[in-house]
């Protein structure tokens, strides 16, 4: 099987690789062809046809042209520049490489896997996880009870578009996507994920519990989206956890992969509940109690809810236990794992931490260890420290983020901000060594202007100097266009000149017959 599969892959290779030299054979036969076939096509009478019309044309006609060129080229590139400015890409280059590239013979080797681990408890195999991608945020708000709230006072959506229809796609693939035959009430709440009106998908959860009552996936929508605090999300959540373990017991044993990850999602919400009503301890044991239950579900990130609880308790030994284990070179890095370790170091001295002493004694070995640690988060994610500092307003997070972006940064500092201004001097630690240090390389790399971009501003440009100049100056720029065609044909007329010495006129005389 693997055998077959990389001939397979040499195949697509060699074809791809052979497509270039395929195209450039046949350009170079079809040149071969016009040029043998010029005389039964009376190529020369249609060139001197087409010379002197193009003679007889006024500069009108060449202002009109490059003017038009010049228009065309500047409604690209207005395109262009706004499609870049929203999507972050360019249209041309995106239709090129989606649409062009497979025909081409290019392979996308980009492979999906999903969150949690197989129904046996065993680790699915998944390839090297990249730092820099979009993961979901581990301390994610409730749309009804905390989301809804900035709706109704501003009348705009905390939520885009694109950050939606992200969670529509796992929520999908975690709870109604691993079963061979979906049950009704499945397929209805499939649908439910997908629709874009709010109301829609409580209309479509309330329907699915009409069809089951124990549809756990229903309460879990109604939790989220329906319930306007976190009260009465919590008991929403227990009807969800309720009708899962029945649905369960009736079965006798779990026996897909989206029974396992409703329950999850479902204890990991009542935890995070419980830490929002302040019922902080019980929301600890619960989580402890969820990792120890599957300890195969790192990529989760449960333990930093964990971490964001314990230093709530202030439980700082608690915390060096979870970053012990979790703080590993072989695991993903985030934010939270990276500060809250710099926050510990930070503050066991940043309450007597005065710049002015350490620039006279130097840094002991503590206050090393603390700076250290603050560059190793800053470089980590430079964007950090400005939300710490309370350089740039914070807003609420979305519920996806961007490894290493300003995504995670707002994330992290909405809320774990608390927990650094409660250890007296660790912000003032952090100012002194990001603003000398990072200060002038903590600004994240913008995106260049795509090819396309600065292809068309320059064809704009010079269509429209063009114009211009022919306008201006009819007779010159006629002259220099018969030298430029002239310089440009001469290759092929010194080329049509050696073939005709190459070869005998009787050959060619044959082959026109043919």
């Amino acid at each position: 099987m693997l055998e077959q599969a990389n001939r397979s892959l040499k195949l697509k290779s060699w074809l791809s690789w052979s497509w270039t030299y395929i195209c450039a054979v046949w350009f170079a036969m079809v040149l071969t062809m016009i040029y043998v076939l010029r005389s039964p096509l009376k190529l020369q009478d249609t060139l001197t046809s087409a010379s002197v019309f193009l003679n007889t044309l006024t500069p009108k006609f060449y202002v009109a042209l490059t003017g038009t060129s010049s228009l065309i080229s500047g409604l690209i590139l207005i395109f262009e520049w706004w499609y870049f400015r929203k999507y972050g890409t360019s249209f041309i280059e995106q239709v090129s490489v989606s649409h062009l590239r497979p025909l081409l013979g290019g392979v996308e080797s980009s492979t999906t896997t999903g969150l949690f681990s197989s129904v046996n408890g065993e680790a699915e195999p998944r390839p090297s996880v990249s730092e820099c991608k979009v993961w979901r945020n581990p301390l994610n708000l409730f749309r009804g009870a905390e989301y809804s709230r900035y709706t109704w006072v501003t009348g705009k959506e905390p939520l885009t578009y694109y950050d939606m229809n992200l969670s529509a796609q796992d929520h999908q693939t975690f709870f109604t996507g691993d079963t061979q035959q979906l049950k009704t009430e499945d397929t209805v709440m499939q649908k439910a994920w997908r629709e874009r009106n709010p109301q829609a998908r409580i209309r479509a959860a309330y329907q699915a519990i009409e069809m089951n009552h124990e549809c756990a996936a229903a309460y879990v929508l109604l939790a989220e989206e329906e319930a306007t605090t976190i009260t009465e999300a919590e008991r929403l959540f227990k009807q969800a956890l309720r009708s899962g373990k029945r649905e369960q017991r009736v079965q006798d044993q779990i026996t897909t992969g989206k029974d396992i990850n409703l329950l999850v999602y479902i204890k990991r919400r009542l935890a995070m509940c419980a830490r929002k009503l302040g019922r902080i301890k019980e929301a600890v044991k619960m989580m402890r109690d969820l990792m120890k239950e599957f300890p195969l579900l790192g990529m989760l990130n449960i333990h930093e809810n964990l971490l964001e609880a314990l230093l709530e308790l202030q439980a700082y030994a608690d915390v060096q236990a979870v970053l012990a284990k979790y703080d590993d070179i072989s695991l993903p890095k985030s934010a939270t794992i990276c500060y809250t370790s710099a926050l510990l170091k930070a503050r066991a001295v940043s309450e007597k931490f005065s710049p002015e002493a350490a620039s006279r004694r130097g840094l002991s070995t503590a206050e090393m260890n603390a700076v250290e640690a603050i560059h190793r988060a800053v470089e980590f994610n430079p964007h950090v420290p400005k939300y710490l500092l309370e350089m740039k307003s914070l807003i609420l997070p979305p519920e996806h983020i961007l490894k290493r972006g300003d995504s995670e940064a707002v994330a992290y500092a909405f809320f774990h901000l608390q927990h650094w201004k409660r250890a007296e001097g660790a912000l003032n630690l952090l100012h002194c060594t990001w603003e000398g240090t990072f200060h002038e390389v903590s600004v994240y790399p913008k995106k260049e202007l795509p090819f396309f971009i600065l292809f068309t501003a320059g064809l704009c440009s010079f269509t429209a100097m063009l114009a211009m100049l022919t306008h201006q100056f009819p007779e010159l720029m006629g002259v220099f266009a018969k030298a430029f065609f002239s310089t440009l044909f001469a290759p092929l007329g010194f080329f049509a000149d050696k073939m005709e010495s190459f070869m005998p006129s009787s050959f060619w005389h044959q082959l026109t017959r043919i």
